[in-house]
């Protein structure tokens, strides 16, 4: 992915505008992509989204409703996400066909944690800020994981150094060495995520419009600026090679 093309206009435009140009072969990964939610739909059901409402997200769960495949979404609502993304959790449950299911993290935990460790003990240190995301995502995520056979996220290979080997289709990945995991956009561009939104008129997270190409949690997501990698957001405090929180993690 280009960065100047994600922020060379200075704030002037929308994301849309800055970022939507796909690339000469985007009809066939479009192709691709609703073949491998459809069989996901047809061959593992039962079959869930995992959502974060980021762009990507967004274009799975539109394709979902699309295709009228019976894939439910689930969001982790961590209780430290933007407003902005809260407000478009709200408009998405109020719109999409598809149930969309909200998880939230064992209130008491995350209350010791804080009166122990403090609001921002995740500045502190690696295994704090683990022990965080441990307990408003990691929890969480196995409770709506529970029962399933397989889940659909919105990793690309683009991303990171990390996840440059992402395949359309993953078997037994930690956390979920019993479940299938389908990334129908793994081939996909940055700028073909934005020229499908674009196309289709795609209800976003303004936070995009703001230089925050991947959105997390406020105290762990910042915009970035010229030259950094797309995900230099987040854990910005962190080395490179720590910035997972779990949910997408092998041994």
């Amino acid at each position: 992915m280009s960065q100047s093309s994600f922020l060379s206009s200075g704030g002037a435009s929308k994301a849309t505008t800055l970022n939507a140009h796909a690339s000469d072969d985007f009809a066939a990964k479009l192709a691709e992509t609703q073949a491998l939610l459809q069989r996901a739909a047809a061959e593992f059901s039962p079959v869930t989204q995992a959502s974060s409402l980021g762009a990507e997200d967004v274009v799975i769960t539109h394709l979902i409703n699309r295709l009228k495949l019976d894939i439910p979404v689930f969001v982790l609502q961590t209780g430290a996400l933007h407003t902005e993304t809260l407000a478009l959790l709200e408009r998405t449950e109020a719109t999409s066909h598809t149930p969309i299911k909200v998880f939230t993290p064992v209130h008491e935990s995350v209350i010791q944690f804080v009166r122990k460790e403090g609001q921002d003990a995740m500045y502190k240190s690696i295994e704090l800020r683990k022990t965080c995301c441990n307990i408003r995502k990691m929890e969480p995520l196995a409770r709506a994981l529970q029962g399933q056979r397989a889940w659909v996220t919105g990793l690309r290979q683009e991303q990171s150094s990390a996840r440059a080997e992402v395949p359309l289709q993953d078997d037994g990945e930690v956390p979920t060495k019993n479940l299938s995991k389908f990334n129908p956009l793994a081939k996909w561009t940055w700028g073909d995520v934005w020229h499908y939104i674009a196309d289709n008129k795609v209800d976003y997270n303004p936070l995009h419009d703001q230089f925050y190409p991947s959105v997390g949690c406020a105290p762990c997501t910042r915009a970035i600026s010229m030259g950094e990698e797309f995900r230099a957001g987040r854990w910005w405090w962190e080395d490179e090679a720590a910035k997972e929180c779990g949910l997408h993690v092998k041994k």
